[in-house]
């Protein structure tokens, strides 16, 4: 039987939706977890999950065009059903189904949980949001409010541990703190209890037991969104500026960049880095007309000083322990949910795909002569790994295979390249991601490596910046490590770990002189990518960092 999709309502003040992008078309097989659609809401763009398995058989509105809560979004069933009578209205045999979105833990519809209690005038429940498209439970690292503090629109509340990042979460209620239903250091799964606000002194009794056994109040439960505010309300032209919620985004420099979400999500599709803008809005916030207007000769300049290797991130010192000699000594160190992550991920790709590894050696002296060129213009400064990410980048372009993601019904190849850049943090690594790297400059790059890694160490990552990766680029070069092989960060087929520059003899025109060289090795997932198609990469990616003017062509 057909199940009909219905407009969600994905926030709780939400009373229309934009479908920003249809992510499946009208006859494409659906399974359960398919993403369907990016719908825009009140509060953010939010990827739109089928909790279905069928054929899409209708499309009920179109890219771009909005539409009420409840409106007919889709129908999915079996192949070649007749949907002729539901489309036309003529529902009364088919329970509508109205799905969840990935991204919304608030979304929690009212008919399909029974109302048992009435929550008190003004008080709001709380729950564990969903902070990336992967996670499914959160650790409480700390509470920042106590029972009892006052809670402003805005403040901090707590920073949580998700699968990708630990994250600050943001409160859009205002009143006292009266309940924590997840103590610090303890994990639940999305959707759990986790506090209640209200006026000061508001009888909650019941609500939390009322809320772990099932019922729900009358008033459905608001999942706070820290992450979420990325993007407003579908903005249309005619509405002025200053009307565009404000967002900020951290400078290379360390200092905040003011920008509405909207002009983040314009610039984040069209690869345009913030740094690189200058706000015409209050305070000089960047607003959309700005992004849509934005040209390179009219830009800001960016800042360009870059560290000399992204994943050198500087970490806490480990306390010392005073170890009594001659006796046994052990310590427990309890897992941190990102710890946790990294342990699942990895063991899943290196025991699902068929690693195999390319070593070949670059001479670098060509490179470093470059680099001095090149940093000699004012304000400018280009790291090696800059160097690496850019001749990847464009070796990929050449050599698309290398740039593809495994399925189990076929392969797919990525003709735009996002070079995610692997990041050690003190609770283990991150990988933020380069959108569109082959279309920037080096000193694009270094600016925006430095600007991520920064805001990486001080948990500051957006989960939306970890996210679609299609090559990734190790580099251990800046601890003296000459030669090491990675695990493959999947969905990726590859990833190229990057050696120190060692200074030694090499054999030039058959003479033995000093020369620079530099080892790469690329993983490689021999489902997607043969032997020679990677020796083949490798090849163009030494003929690139070997003679960096061939990068400017």
């Amino acid at each position: 039987m057909a199940t009909i999709i219905t407009m969600p309502r994905l926030s709780d003040t939400m009373t229309e939706g934009t479908v920003a992008t249809w992510l499946k078309k009208v006859g494409d097989k659906i399974s359960e977890g398919d993403i369907l659609a990016e719908i825009e809401t009140d509060k953010a763009t939010m990827e739109f999950e089928s909790f279905n398995e069928g054929t899409l058989l209708y499309i009920g509105i179109p890219e771009g065009e909005t539409a009420a809560v409840d409106s007919l979004l889709a129908i999915i069933g079996d192949e070649g059903e007749d949907v002729s009578d539901l489309i036309a209205g003529k529902t009364a045999d088919v329970a509508p189904v109205k799905e969840e979105a990935k991204a919304t833990p608030d979304a929690i519809k009212e008919e399909t949980k029974p109302t048992t209690t009435a929550l008190p005038e003004g008080v709001i429940v709380i729950t564990m949001p969903r902070l990336s498209d992967t996670m499914t439970e959160g650790t409480v690292a700390t509470w920042l409010k106590k029972v009892g503090d006052t809670v402003a629109e805005g403040d901090i509340l707590a920073e949580i541990e998700t699968d990708k990042a630990t994250m600050e979460f943001e409160s859009f209620n205002e009143g006292s703190l009266l309940y924590i239903g997840i103590e610090e250091g303890n994990s639940a799964p999305v959707d759990s209890l986790l506090a209640i606000i209200g006026p000061a002194g508001t009888d909650i009794s019941g609500i939390a037991e009322n809320h772990k056994t099932g019922g729900a109040p009358q008033a459905a439960p608001v999942a706070e969104k820290e992450i979420e505010k990325e993007v407003a309300s579908t903005e249309k032209t005619s509405e002025p500026v200053t009307q565009e919620p404000l967002a900020q985004e951290a400078s290379t420099d360390g200092q905040r960049i003011l920008a509405s979400p909207l002009a983040k999500k314009i610039a984040s599709d069209k690869g345009i880095q913030l740094t690189q803008v200058k706000g015409s809005g209050e305070n000089g916030r960047i607003v959309k007309s700005d992004i849509e207007n934005f040209t390179p000769q009219t830009a800001a300049p960016a800042q360009t000083n870059v560290a000399a290797a992204p994943a050198k991130t500087e970490t806490a010192a480990a306390p010392k322990v005073f170890v009594p000699a001659g006796e046994i000594f052990t310590e427990e160190i309890k897992n941190s949910q990102m710890r946790k992550i990294i342990a699942k991920r990895l063991a899943e790709s290196l025991f699902t795909a068929p690693h195999y590894n390319l070593v070949i050696e670059v001479a670098m002296d060509e490179a470093m002569q470059s680099r001095v060129i090149i940093n000699s213009v004012p304000d400018t400064k280009v790291s090696f790994n800059d160097m690496v990410i850019k001749a990847c980048a464009m070796a990929l372009k050449k050599h698309p295979k290398v740039n593809s993601q495994w399925r189990e019904d076929s392969i797919l190849i990525n003709h735009h390249v996002n070079i995610g850049v692997a990041v050690a943090v003190e609770d283990g690594l991150v990988v933020p991601v380069l959108r569109f790297t082959d279309a920037m400059s080096l000193s694009q790059i270094g600016g925006s490596v430095r600007d991520l890694a920064g805001r990486a160490k001080n948990k500051k990552l957006l989960p939306t910046e970890m996210e679609g990766s299609t090559f990734t680029v190790s580099n251990l070069g800046m601890f003296g490590i000459t030669e090491f092989n990675s695990i493959i960060n999947q969905p990726n087929s590859a990833i190229l770990s990057v050696g120190a520059i060692v200074e030694k003899p090499v054999v030039k025109n058959g003479q033995i002189v000093v020369g620079n060289t530099m080892m790469l090795s690329l993983a490689c997932d021999h489902r997607t990518i043969d032997g020679a198609t990677g020796a083949q990469f490798l090849q163009t990616l030494k003929q690139f960092i070997e003679n960096p003017v061939t990068m400017l062509a």
